[in-house]
């Protein structure tokens, strides 16, 4: 950092791995504070599991789908709450309390969760999962990013997002380990306190962040952190551009007290670091990425997978390819770029949802035919609707399942799935016997013989999403604020992020009923486009900047329209954002 601003180094991936193995105390501070983002993705993975047996043991769950829509998405409404506190509190009272105040959180949401007798309670458990999860969310990336060089501090941050999907493929595992043990789900939500428990002790031995410990006056505290961190011949630079930093706003400002929205929005550098940071955080979630995750195993039943075994099994793909992903945002992330690296993502997110329209299109208008039930003990169950339905001969499995006066399930041919069924009550009684003359019994989706190209359709999804909108969200938000605004920007991103969750998670099996499932991807597809517009016209590119020059190039940085052309501002070129 001697000498100017940096530029990005092409090498920094190994660059990472050189300066953690000469110093693991940086890893080590990563590793820790990153359980939280494995906390995060435990959550998001186990509930698609869980769901399913949720659904088997509580008949008024699998009856309305606004219930199942509920006990996934109230941890995100817990979220919402625990980031928006979690800004405050990180500012207040500094990176590490919130981290173990949110650890408390989940461990007793975990043991609610897991010893709920029914979905009330069950959705208390979620919403105090939800807080813990939320304060996490924003506080590990943050604390990563203060305890980090800035030569890699994006792949060190990329280690919490590598975390979150490593975090999303063991839920699915522990998913698929108790599928046939008793208690199913209650054994899959309630491992969720162990990671937790873990974090507590490990972030009860480790540091507060030094440039918090710096803002707040605590300089001597501070600098005995950054000699931990930083080299001899870095830690004077380093601490010289940490001492400005907060001179230059308490000069700005007339005091280091409290911060004001009003404020937030009145200072140029934090009003353009919102309007990117937000902005990424919005498109993050609105191109749908949670509804891969929370309902994975739904998706692919509904594209004609009739088992919740193989559901689960063939959702582990896509989350392997998750955390894979994140792996490779861990090399590309300070080589390529954050900006180039979203706009890539999003442009294959793009093509990926289009695929996804189009196979589900292509399922649900070709569908097998209803013949009338001979089924000698089936016949007393034939759907109301059907046989009251003067156009009989016109059903198929798909209007089956959409019957509702009582719902209805589609029973496949013995010999071939793809011929006429039939179409009978959903109840126990007639699973059970439609199964036991080793046929496939459909409520979620119909039988298709392209149904396996939903999954090819998921993981090209996610192989577009994970590297690089799974992680530069997170990053940007991490770095882009200056230091005393940066706890409650991130809050106020979280929350952002937590409220489009909320929103998409509760929305969309509720939209796959109302549109269709293939016009729920495409709209999708729609927000992704315009995503990519938003990140070429109003993210910068941070790679390789420590954290107090990015306040200096948002000042000379406005909107840039003509994308395509190269900025010829003084302050860009120096730092070579392309």
């Amino acid at each position: 950092m001697e000498g100017g601003v940096p530029t990005a180094d092409t090498s920094a991936f190994r660059d990472c791995f050189a300066l953690t193995w000469t110093n693991p105390y940086i890893l080590r501070l990563a590793l820790s504070a990153g359980i939280g983002g494995l906390l995060f993705g435990y959550d998001t993975g186990v509930i698609s599991g869980a769901l399913l047996y949720i659904r088997d043991d509580f008949d008024e769950v699998d009856r309305k789908t606004y219930l199942q829509e509920t006990i996934v998405s109230m941890a995100v409404a817990g979220a919402i709450i625990g980031a928006a506190v979690g800004g405050w509190l990180n500012d207040r009272h500094g990176r590490k309390p919130a981290l173990l105040i949110g650890d408390v959180l989940f461990f007793i949401g975990a043991v609610i969760m897991a010893a709920a007798n029914g979905p009330p309670l069950l959705i208390v458990g979620r919403i105090f999962v939800g807080f813990g999860v939320g304060m996490a969310s924003m506080t590990s990336p943050l604390y990563i990013s203060e305890t980090s060089p800035a030569k890699i501090r994006g792949a060190l941050v990329s280690t919490n997002s590598f975390l979150i999907t490593g975090g999303q493929f063991l839920s699915y595992l522990i998913n698929l380990a108790f599928t046939n043990a008793p208690g199913t789900w209650r054994w899959m939500l309630g491992v969720a306190a162990i990671p937790a428990v873990v974090q507590f002790f490990l972030m009860m031995y480790l540091p507060e962040s030094p440039r918090w410990l710096y803002r707040k006056g605590r300089v001597e505290e501070a600098k005995a952190i950054l000699e931990k961190i930083y080299p001899a011949h870095q830690l004077e630079t380093e601490t010289q551009a940490l001492h400005e930093s907060v001179e230059a706003e308490i000069k700005e400002m007339g005091t280091s007290g409290k911060v004001t929205y009003k404020e937030l929005w009145r200072t140029k550098t934090v009003r353009r670091g919102l309007i990117a940071g937000v902005g990424l955080q919005i498109f993050q979630q609105c191109v749908g990425i949670n509804t891969v995750m929370y309902y994975s195993p739904t998706i692919i039943q509904l594209a004609g997978i009739a088992s919740n075994q193989t559901a689960l099994l063939l959702s582990l793909v896509t989350s392997g390819l998750n955390a894979a992903g994140s792996i490779v945002s861990i090399y590309l992330m300070d080589r390529t770029g954050r900006r180039k690296l979203a706009a890539i993502s999003l442009s294959g997110v793009v093509i990926a949802l289009a695929l996804l329209c189009g196979i589900f299109y292509h399922t649900t208008t070709n569908s097998p035919e209803v013949t009338p039930t001979i089924t000698s003990d089936l016949l007393d169950y034939t759907c109301p609707d059907y046989s009251s339905d003067a156009n009989a001969n016109s059903w198929d499995c798909m209007k089956c399942l959409k019957a509702s006066s009582p719902t209805c399930g589609f029973c496949a041919s013995a010999t071939d799935k793809l011929l006429p069924g039939e179409c009978v009550i959903l109840n126990d009684t007639v699973k059970d016997v439609c199964q036991g003359d080793d046929r496939l019994w459909y409520t979620r989706g119909c039988p298709s013989k392209t149904g396996w190209l939903a999954l090819c359709g998921l993981a090209l999804y996610i192989i577009f999403f994970s590297p690089g909108m799974g992680s530069v969200p997170w990053i940007v938000n991490s770095e882009i604020y200056p230091l005393r605004y940066r706890g409650i920007c991130g809050g106020i991103a979280a929350t952002v992020n937590w409220t489009a969750n909320l929103a998409v998670a509760q929305s969309f099996l509720s939209l796959t009923k109302a549109i269709g499932t293939p016009w729920t991807f495409l709209m999708f597809g729609v927000i992704a486009v315009f995503g990519v517009c938003f990140v070429l016209i109003c993210v910068p590119e941070t790679k390789g900047l420590p954290i107090e020059e990015i306040e200096k190039m948002l000042e000379n940085r406005a909107i840039h329209l003509k994308f395509w052309k190269k900025r010829s501002d003084n302050l860009e070129k120096n730092i070579q954002i392309p």
